[in-house]
C-alpha cells in the first residue's frame, strides 16, 4: 500500500509491537517485504523459537509459533511497565530500538532490535534477545 511508505520508524516499531501483542500473525507479517527476513540470532536453531524466517509463507507461520509459545507461557507481557528508546540512524532505512520487555511475574528483559527497510516495510529485523528468558 503505497500510506506505508510514509510510516515513520515509531509507526511501523508500534505496528510490530501492536501485531505482536494481539497475536495477529498477519498484520505482522504485513509489515515486510515479500521477502522479508525476521531474525533471532540468540535463539538456538532447533529450538522452539524461530531462529530465522524468509518470506511471507515463513514469517506467517513462525510468527504464529512464537504466538502460540507465548500464549501457553507462564510469563506474560506488561506493555504498561514495558520501556523502549527508539534511535534513527543517518540512514533514513535503519534504526534501533533499545527495549526493556516488562513482565506481570518474572524480571524485565532488556533486548535490542534492528530495523532495515525497503519502501516503507520490514526488509529485515534482527532481534537480539534470549528466548530462554523470556518464554
Amino acid at each position: 500500500m503505497w500510506l506505508d511508505q510514509f510510516m515513520t520508524p515509531q509507526d511501523i516499531f508500534n505496528q510490530h509491537v501492536r501485531a505482536g501483542m494481539l497475536a495477529d500473525a498477519e498484520a505482522k507479517t504485513a509489515l515486510y517485504t515479500p521477502t522479508g527476513i525476521y531474525e533471532a540470532p540468540l535463539a538456538h536453531e532447533n529450538g522452539p523459537y524461530p531462529h530465522r524466517l524468509e518470506g511471507h509463507n515463513a514469517l506467517h507461520t513462525g510468527f504464529t509459533t512464537i504466538h502460540d509459545l507465548a500464549k501457553h507461557s507462564t510469563r506474560q507481557v506488561d506493555p504498561t511497565n514495558s520501556r523502549f528508546t527508539l534511535h534513527t540512524t543517518t540512514d533514513p532505512d535503519i534504526f534501533i530500538v533499545e527495549l526493556d520487555a516488562a513482565f506481570t511475574n518474572a524480571p524485565p528483559v532488556p533486548l535490542v532490535q534492528i530495523y532495515r527497510l525497503h519502501e516503507g516495510k520490514i526488509a529485515h529485523l534482527r532481534d537480539y534477545f534470549a528466548p530462554d528468558t523470556t518464554l
